[in-house]
């Protein structure tokens, strides 16, 4: 089996590792990062919806910059969002463009589900990693 290449952002190591998951690992020239979501240091959910998407963009961006990407290497996007009836618009018009960037866009799968350990917003990508990676 081949060892996995695991990236960690800055300061959250113990955070993965109490949850038994890698927030990121580098594959075949691409970096597939774990469901993001708007947690504090502590791991607790920001409480304001659109607080809580911008720390998810800010936990997300702490996970590709180790491995020199950022969201414009971002070539697929799947978000989770609870009771998204009420709440897309105001996480898909309001906050999303702030972290969005330009066209041409990343693919989108939006799912809405009914529990997200208490959050609201999860975003889940695949990167394409710099060719000066050598992957």
């Amino acid at each position: 089996m081949t060892t996995r290449d695991v990236v960690f952002p800055a300061g959250r190591q113990e955070l993965y590792e109490r949850n038994r998951y890698s927030p990121a690992i580098r594959s075949n020239g691409f970096l597939f990062v774990s469901g993001q979501v708007g947690s504090r240091e502590d791991g607790s959910p920001e409480p304001d919806l659109e607080k809580q998407v911008h720390r998810a963009f800010d936990n997300l961006n702490a996970i590709l910059a180790p491995a020199g990407c950022t969201f414009d290497d971002v070539v697929d996007v799947t978000v989770f969002i609870v009771d998204p009836e009420e709440k897309f618009e105001r996480i898909w018009n309001g906050v999303v463009p702030e972290h969005w960037g330009n066209a041409p866009y990343p693919t989108v799968t939006a799912v809405g589900v009914t529990w997200l350990y208490g959050f609201e917003f999860e975003i889940k990508v695949i990167a394409k990693l710099p060719e000066a990676s050598g992957n």
